[in-house]
């Protein structure tokens, strides 16, 4: 299925907003709860699937929404359709700060492999599937790699990753990188995990037990901060229930707390 054609801008910096333009009866699908606003005149339906193979029958659908509950996403992919008269616009946003990554499928091969929560929205024709990777290691150490997203189509696609965004073009060099910094890569990247270093290394090194080899040639994209490294710094420093809880100065920190009664 040929993918629509999509107008789009991207407004902000570290909290960026696409906002897509649609002709009439133009569609953009996009993840569970990503958009922020839309014109009158645009409609959404939640569906099963990504609307790529419109003559999907049960079983297909079904396998679609088994490998959604995998990649813990939602169950549905939402459409929204300029039913309206004249360009109507809506626009999407990720939950966490980052920068939006357009890209046009058609100018890079037809696909892409990113991780499982990079997908943000993308134009009617679009295939949204899962791969798993290939390689032994690669799926029982690769954490957050061992599960990826894989588009597929000809139109615009939009992935959102934390922090600043690195684009790299790989030519037959390798790299290597924690699994969590990887948003995605282009085929002709080989992908898979070994091991950080010696014993001392892994367990005292504070940069996990692995890590992601890419070689190949290519286009990799990588983020400084995957929302998983920034999850873990919140939990760590939340105040614990029940315990106290540590002040950004501990003047001011103990201030506020007598002040609040503590």
């Amino acid at each position: 299925m040929q993918s629509h054609e999509i107008d789009y801008e991207i407004h902000g910096d570290d909290m960026q907003i696409v906002s897509i333009e649609l002709d009439p009866n133009e569609t953009v699908i996009a993840e569970a709860g990503a958009m922020n606003w839309m014109d009158d005149g645009i409609t959404y339906e939640a569906r099963t699937g990504d609307g790529s193979k419109p003559d999907q029958g049960l079983f297909g659908k079904l396998m679609d929404m088994g490998k959604r509950v995998i990649t813990g996403e939602s169950l549905f992919i939402t459409h929204f359709t300029n039913h309206g008269n004249g360009k109507k616009e809506v626009a999407f946003a990720a939950p966490y700060p980052g920068k939006i990554i357009p890209l046009d499928l058609g100018e890079i091969g037809g696909e892409i492999l990113c991780q499982k929560d990079a997908f943000l929205c993308a134009a009617l024709g679009t295939q949204i599937d899962i791969a798993f990777s290939k390689k032994f290691g690669a799926g029982f150490f690769g954490g957050e790699g061992f599960i990826l997203q894989y588009l597929k189509g000809d139109g615009k696609a939009f992935l959102h990753a934390g922090g600043t965004i690195v684009k790299k073009e790989l030519k037959g060099e390798t790299i290597k990188v924690d699994t969590g910094c990887i948003v995605a890569f282009s085929k002709g990247i080989d992908y898979d995990i070994q091991q950080a270093g010696n014993l001392k290394s892994m367990f005292f090194g504070g940069e996990g037990l692995f890590l992601a080899t890419l070689r190949g040639y290519g286009t990799v994209y990588l983020q400084s901060l995957p929302f998983s490294r920034l999850a873990d710094r919140i939990i760590q420093h939340a105040p614990k229930a029940g315990g106290s809880s540590k002040g950004e100065g501990s003047v001011l920190g103990g201030l506020g707390r007598l002040l609040d009664g503590d």
